[in-house]
């Protein structure tokens, strides 16, 4: 279609009918957002992008265009002689071309409210509504400040495998894989049973819960080196936090006997990816679709606001986290109960760890519902074997080799968004704690010479990362970030 720019039109509901491209190939093409962010006339665009709605009426139509660049679309009138000005800017058409059909009557997607329940349904339309073409957006920009940010900071960004030999964690919540190589095959192990299972790679194989182990190989070539890659984990958790399927950054840095080092990595990280957002043209957008469903949906049972909302980037943007001891923790959790100032469904102590309603309360009051805050020196038993024990005990009297010189960092609202520790790097120091931890000779050899032929101390941080597009995008279920996402008894297509 070629048009003249001279109206404009805001757009907030979604119906896509057909691919539609305003464009003879002499014309210059732009998107949706730089058309109607200018302020003036302009001759001769070319506009590629969905028709969002059609308005017919006798002498002239209306069509609302939308190419997934911002949630506005651009008014094409179709008979411009007739058309009432009504908003700042409209396209007055002068040729339609249309390149895709489209079975409007039966679409799954109507220009009504539909819940996110049932938008779970069908992922693989879901993305053509604008809200949640802006949380794609919003993913490819955190990527890219991310990527920025490492770059200045001397990080080399890394591949880490997806299929790998052994549990980094230790929990036994590990998909196991399999192939359905050809009976034929030469390749095929033969079976001495039916009941055995049959391994493509000889030994059993998973797929990856974390690339740490992988990256502390990689961190000791090239000192500091980081990773955006896939995670799974086959734990049966039904909540909003969960998924099977997901992306973690996990960063190692070599040469530092200092937990700060790695939580100032930590937390410079998050301000610099706030402050993008809080300039960001994504960013102005998530605030006004905030607003949007705020007044459109007044009964919703998400009560975030956009004010909210953007207060959580600036408590990000702040910096200067609190930092306590999870010792510490313990201790105010254990006050606050007592004054009768919080009740708990699971007592706090320092035995059994710290739940949900926990981390909640103490993102809450001790971070004042404004910033993150770092946890520090947990029990070593709640640990992976590979993270250093503590070189300084408590004031409260904990004995120092039972804790462990590690993090979590809590926001409000979700909780646990990131941990890290210092890694032991001695090596008879790691073989005892693997036999503590019950995996030593686990496939773990390899990860033991690491430390046998030449290491250093070093640390790093693994990040939920659909997580961290949750918080940012203040939407309350991390299965309404992820393009396809995949939990326990749901993998759609």
């Amino acid at each position: 279609m070629r048009a003249c720019l001279w109206r404009r039109c805001n757009f907030r509901s979604h119906k896509s009918l057909r691919l539609f491209s305003i464009s003879p190939a002499s014309h210059d093409r732009v998107d949706v957002a730089r058309l109607l962010s200018q302020q003036t006339e302009a001759d001769g665009v070319d506009v590629n992008g969905w028709v969002r709605s059609l308005r017919r009426q006798k002498k002239v139509a209306f069509v609302a265009i939308g190419d997934g660049l911002t949630l506005e679309s651009v008014q094409a009138v179709l008979k411009p002689e007739d058309a009432a000005p009504k908003q700042s800017h409209e396209l007055q058409v002068t040729q339609v071309a249309i390149l895709g059909a489209n079975d409007a009557e039966h679409n799954p997607l109507q220009p009504k409210y539909q819940t996110p329940e049932y938008l779970r349904t069908i992922p693989h339309l879901r993305p053509r509504i604008p809200a949640n073409a802006l949380l794609l957006r919003l993913r490819s920009q955190v990527i890219a400040s991310l990527t920025h940010f490492f770059s200045q900071q001397g990080f080399v960004q890394t591949h880490t495998p997806i299929i790998t030999s052994s549990d980094c964690e230790g929990a036994g919540e590990v998909f196991t894989v399999s192939s359905n190589a050809a009976k034929e095959s030469e390749q095929r192990p033969k079976p001495k049973d039916a009941a055995q299972v049959e391994h493509f790679f000889r030994t059993p194989k998973y797929l990856t819960v974390s690339a740490q182990l992988h990256l502390e190989a990689l961190a000791q070539a090239v000192d500091k080196v980081w990773t955006l890659s896939p995670s799974f984990r086959a734990e049966r958790s039904d909540t909003p936090r969960h998924l099977s399927e997901f992306y973690m950054l996990e960063a190692e840095l070599c040469f530092t006997n200092d937990l700060s080092d790695v939580m100032a990595v930590v937390e410079k990280m998050l301000v610099a990816i706030a402050s993008d957002l809080l300039s960001s043209h994504t960013g102005a957008e998530l605030l006004k679709a905030r607003e949007a469903s705020q007044s459109e949906h007044s009964d919703a049972t998400d009560s975030l606001t956009a004010t909210d909302l953007k207060a959580r980037w600036t408590g990000l943007a702040s910096g200067a986290w609190p930092r306590i001891t999870y010792a510490h923790a313990i201790t105010l959790l254990q006050t606050a109960a007592a004054d009768s100032k919080a009740t708990f469904a699971f007592e706090p102590s320092y035995e059994t760890g710290l739940q949900a309603e926990h981390e909640r309360w103490l993102a809450a009051h001790v971070g004042e519902e404004k910033c993150p805050v770092f946890v520090t020196d947990y029990p070593a038993v709640q640990k992976p074997f590979y993270m250093s024990p503590s070189s300084a005990s408590e004031s409260s009297g904990v004995d120092e080799q039972n804790t462990a010189v590690c993090f979590d960092l809590l926001v409000p609202e979700l909780c646990e968004l990131a941990g890290g520790s210092l890694r032991e790097h001695r090596g008879d120091d790691l073989r005892k704690a693997m036999e503590a931890k019950g995996v030593e000779g686990s496939g773990l050899e390899w990860y033991q010479d690491l430390r046998k032929y030449g290491s250093v101390p070093h640390g790093g941080f693994g990040l939920g990362f659909d997580r961290l597009i949750c918080y940012l995008s203040g939407v309350g279920n991390v299965r309404d970030v992820v393009a396809f996402p995949r939990w326990v008894g749901r993998c759609e297509c």
